[in-house]
């Protein structure tokens, strides 16, 4: 697995339909420390907010992505690094493993394959808006989440293990089982990052945080903390 996200240990999500903190700026946001930025929502997404932040962030020399939530939402752009491309694996329907998939390929012919990235989901907050979207199973044990991992990246290939509890801090136990249960996919974890003492803490496990609504609730400085939590975490973990 040689992507560029092996070598991360942050990334920033910037929700396109959400403002920043009063007085900063993509200046502000792409100067935090983050190994990379990815651009992302699950409502009200249009393509013209999408661009408003590619055009915002393609200054800086950070590595720049989009997540689309649907291919009505994809930009074609040459300052984006790639796009990152949910596959819910615990969804109830098929329709968010590869039938949305399906549908962008089939509406708009073949993708920029060497640029797209598909990223295993395994959601387990019930109440965040990906959840109720993708009408996902969230009531998964720590062996049921790592045997998610295990088959997303055993059978199914996936590169990118993504953990969600959109909105909340999740159970370290049930990161931890995933990470056990990968080889050489990259784990990463996202939901409830406000901090430093969560960064760390989550940063033990996973082996990249993904941190969205602190930056448009709390701000830059914020986000510089869970980027020091997360760098330490990870460390120490290798001095060990």
């Amino acid at each position: 697995m040689t992507g560029p996200w092996t070598e991360w240990d942050h990334v920033l999500k910037v929700d396109p339909d959400k403002d920043l903190v009063d007085g900063e700026t993509f200046s502000d946001v792409c100067r935090t420390g983050t190994d990379a930025i990815e651009i992302g929502g699950t409502l009200d997404v249009t393509t013209d907010k999408m661009q408003r932040v590619v055009d915002a962030c393609s200054r800086y020399d950070v590595p720049l992505y989009q997540e689309p939530s649907n291919p009505g939402v994809v930009i074609e752009s040459d300052d984006l690094n790639g796009y990152l491309v949910p596959t819910v694996f615990n969804a109830d329907s098929a329709f968010w493993v590869t039938g949305a998939h399906k549908e962008w390929v089939r509406i708009d012919g073949p993708l920029d394959w060497d640029r797209t990235t598909t990223e295993a989901y395994i959601v387990l907050n019930p109440d965040a808006s990906v959840a109720e979207l993708t009408e996902a199973d969230t009531e998964q044990a720590a062996d049921d989440v790592a045997s998610f991992a295990a088959v997303a990246e055993r059978m199914f290939g996936q590169e990118i293990i993504y953990i969600e509890y959109s909105g909340t801090f999740g159970d370290p136990a049930k990161v931890a089982a995933a990470q056990d249960a990968l080889q050489t996919s990259t784990l990463f974890y996202g939901g409830g990052i406000g901090d430093y003492d969560t960064a760390y803490e989550m940063g033990r496990h996973a082996d990249t945080i993904v941190v969205g609504d602190l930056l448009h609730d709390e701000g830059v400085d914020a986000v510089r903390e869970t980027v020091k939590g997360v760098t330490d975490a990870h460390a120490e973990t290798i001095a060990d």
